[in-house]
């Protein structure tokens, strides 16, 4: 890559960083790790009633595959466990790269 595209790429960087830290920062309050408990949770309820289904699944199953209606619940636990993962990770990501002022400790 030349020295061109790095200096686009650099600028396209400091770019996105002020213009989500402008429309983000505004928008959500100072964030603090007592905030953050009830999200983190909710994910961890997310995830152990998707494994939970899973496993009910199995135990009345046995030998035989899940009903199409047992894959269904199945699928829609495992798409609230999904979408909630993915949010985390998104707000993980918009601290980690400073979009968001943070309550100091």
């Amino acid at each position: 890559m030349d020295m061109e595209n790095n200096r686009l790429l650099m600028q396209l960087d400091k770019y996105r960083r002020e213009i989500n830290r402008e429309v983000l920062n505004p928008e959500i309050p100072d964030l603090a790790l007592e905030d953050l408990k009830p999200m983190l949770g909710m994910v961890a309820s997310a995830r152990v009633q998707y494994i939970s289904e899973l496993l009910e699944i199995a135990k009345l199953s046995g030998d035989s595959l899940p009903t199409p209606e047992q894959i269904r619940q199945l699928k829609v636990c495992r798409e609230t466990y999904d979408e909630l993962v993915a949010a985390a990770n998104a707000l993980e990501a918009v601290i980690q790269r400073g979009y968001l002022d943070v309550k100091s400790s």
